[in-house]
């Protein structure tokens, strides 16, 4: 096997190869409930690396400009209108001087990675340690491997100040309702949560209002926590319109 072809993986800081490979990774072993007691002498080191990677992300985030986090697929294909879709949201996000943060993989994860680039604006990507490699892609400025989903989670809300999801999949959906859930409870406030597709999303704003509102689950008002659109310009202004807000309610606070 040549050196091109080598499986690879990354954990945090660090790149393993070959017989250096471990069988699962770190996230799996931590949530793992088996009868054995080896976590009780596990555990704490855990803590400690958890709290290296909160550091990390802190030291490295906290002096970046207003951010926008967008979630989306890494199975989109670059010559589709998703790809171009979010490359144009990256873009527009950078000339109205926002970060763009992603999970910085593939797909529209580097659409708008590359939108924000070209655009001169910075262009952020927070990885993750999966079982299958996923490297950061080439328009990542700065880059982040975590270990742990948690401490990438908290990354991704604590330096944004709104989201936008493209069209994805599970990994997208859970970042969307994390992140609803956050503006609902009130841990996040003036915090604008996009759709952008139409299409792609108009099926699961339908069974929100037919399902969850009209079983009670969630009340009426929730569902316009959730805003979408297919017009970037429309995005990017209702997220500087919400920032506005939120800078007005601090001066008179």
């Amino acid at each position: 096997m040549n050196k091109a072809s080598r499986e690879e993986r990354r954990q945090g800081q660090s790149l393993v190869r070959g017989k250096f490979l471990p069988d699962s990774t770190f996230d799996e072993r931590l949530l793992d409930r088996r009868d054995s007691t080896d976590w009780l002498h596990m555990d704490p080191w855990r803590v400690l690396r958890i709290q290296a990677e909160f550091v990390e992300g802190f030291g490295q985030l906290a002096e970046l400009p207003p951010a926008v986090t967008v979630f989306g697929s890494a199975r989109t294909p670059r010559d589709t209108p998703d790809y171009e879709l979010g490359e144009r949201l990256g873009r527009a996000l950078a000339m109205a001087g926002y970060a763009v943060v992603t999970g910085g993989g593939p797909g529209c994860m580097e659409a708008a990675n590359k939108g924000a680039r070209e655009a001169g604006g910075i262009s952020v990507g927070l990885g993750i340690e999966l079982p299958f490699e996923q490297k950061l892609n080439d328009f990542v400025d700065l880059g982040i491997e975590f270990r742990y989903f948690f401490v990438r989670k908290t990354m991704f809300v604590k330096y944004a100040c709104g989201f936008v999801a493209l069209p994805g999949g599970f990994g997208t959906l859970d970042e969307l309702f994390e992140a609803l859930t956050l503006v609902q409870t009130r841990k996040v406030t003036s915090f604008p949560v996009i759709l952008l597709g139409t299409e792609f999303w108009g099926g699961l704003l339908d069974w929100i209002r037919d399902t969850l509102v009209s079983t009670g689950k969630i009340s009426p008002g929730d569902v316009d926590l959730l805003q979408v659109t297919d017009d970037v310009e429309e995005a990017v202004r209702v997220i500087v319109d919400a920032d506005k807000e939120r800078q007005l309610a601090v001066r008179g606070a």
